[in-house]
């Protein structure tokens, strides 16, 4: 079983509770150095040094988290703000739970110093309404933080002041798309906004806006402490940074959290050398290689570098680094048919392709499965997913045609077995 030695960020804090507290975090890892780092460089160095690093956002798009800073304006009559997108609700996806769970710490610090270098004095951490406990926690962290004079006025002596505030959605995932998240925010229906203007211009309350997700933040005071250039070494692929926090579920024997450098793995390693192989030593049927939105990839597909490049020459992507394994006696027709469901119920239906597309797929896989399809159905699923495709306001049509298509293109003979049976082979 291959285990990686290399240098890890956070993965060996957790499962210890007392990685949460401020003393742990001074005493075992930061300890908010790198905040006073930050705040005696100008913010085009902080910028600059982000840059330097190959950080991209950790939370599906994969955009260089350096560039997107620099989109603010230097000069803005409106306050500029940072929000952290914690909604994390991509099924399969569970790694910004355990950074807030138990390094809250390097959060905090680096949204203190992503404020400063934006020229925000707000921040707030937007994080999903199911995360009960670590919504606790945070504001546990955030007042020892206040208390130690990290956050409020003059932080650590200087003129720069940084207040932070948790916001808890009420469990929808369209409030992960940034401009939903932000109406959200502000008290309004959780629905995206039409862009431009992009949240860099007219964000949160109208004002100049970075949304950024919970590891890209956490990642910034490693990079500040040890420099952008020390972070983008940590990466074993060129345009991406640093480790990732790879979430593995499904039928391996080992699912959990992994922290690996960008780029150095294959999905095959992973499932194999990392996970220990399929459940039972069945077969490896699929591969959902980025939370449930990423189109599947068959066995014979998964020979490929697992980071953003290299899935998307292949017809997919990494996503929120979220790794669902399917093995050999696993229904694909149920299971596409369960991921569609989700899309139909989570849809805000402010748009007609995915309103009404999104809830059709649904229908027909759902009589699919349950021994009424028709020859035409495939035909039928690939016209609705190719009219919602990249006609929506936001990505959640994109989210529900693109797995939809793969599934029926990679994976037809099931869907043909449950039509000619008419019933679930597997039933």
């Amino acid at each position: 079983m291959e285990t990686y030695k290399g240098e890890t960020l956070f993965i060996q804090h957790f499962k210890n509770e007392e990685a949460r507290s401020l003393d742990y975090y001074k005493k075992k890892m930061i300890g908010y150095e790198s905040a006073k780092k930050a705040l005696a460089m100008s913010q085009d160095d902080i910028i600059n040094e982000v840059k330097k690093s190959n950080l991209r956002g950790r939370g599906g798009a994969g955009f260089p988290t350096g560039t997107k800073w620099g989109f603010i304006p230097k000069q803005s009559a409106k306050p500029k703000y940072l929000v952290c997108n914690a909604d994390e609700s991509e099924p399969g996806t569970f790694k910004d739970r355990d950074i807030m769970r138990y390094t809250p710490h390097t959060l905090i610090e680096g949204m203190i110093i992503g404020g400063f270098a934006i020229g925000s004095n707000v921040g707030y951490i937007y994080i999903r309404g199911e995360y009960t406990r670590e919504f606790t926690l945070l504001n546990e962290a955030i007042d020892e933080a206040y208390k130690a004079g990290y956050l409020g006025k003059n932080i650590l002596g200087t003129q720069f002041s940084f207040d932070l505030t948790v916001h808890r959605g009420a469990g929808a995932y369209i409030c992960g798309e940034e401009t939903g998240l932000l109406n959200s925010l502000e008290g309004k229906r959780g629905e995206p906004r039409v862009k431009p203007p992009f949240p860099a211009q007219s964000g949160a309350f109208a004002g100049p806006t970075i949304v950024n997700n919970v590891e890209t933040l956490a990642s910034i005071p490693f990079i500040i402490q040890k420099g952008g250039e020390w972070f983008s070494k940590l990466s074993k692929i060129e345009k991406s940074g640093g480790t990732r926090l790879l979430g593995v579920s499904g039928h391996v024997k080992k699912p959990g959290l992994y922290e690996l450098p960008a780029g150095g793995v294959t999905l095959r390693q992973l499932i194999y050398d990392y996970c220990g192989g399929i459940l039972n030593d069945r077969k490896l049927k699929a591969v959902i290689p980025g939370g449930s939105s990423a189109p599947v990839l068959t066995a014979d597909e998964i020979d490929v570098i697992y980071d953003i490049e290299p899935l998307q020459k292949i017809g997919t992507m990494m996503g929120s680094a979220a790794v669902m394994v399917v093995s050999e006696d696993y229904c694909m027709v149920k299971l596409i048919q369960r991921i569609t469901k989700f899309y139909a119920h989570e849809s805000c239906g402010q748009c007609t392709p995915c309103r009404e597309g999104c809830k059709w797929m649904e229908d027909i896989l759902h009589r699919i499965e349950h021994g009424h399809g028709r020859e035409q159905d495939l035909a039928l699923l690939l016209s609705i997913a190719d009219n919602i495709n990249g006609k929506t306001l936001c990505a959640l049509g994109d989210a529900a045609a693109g797995p939809v298509s793969s599934f029926v293109k990679k994976f037809r003979g099931d869907f043909e077995a449950h039509i000619r049976g008419k019933k679930c082979p597997n039933a």
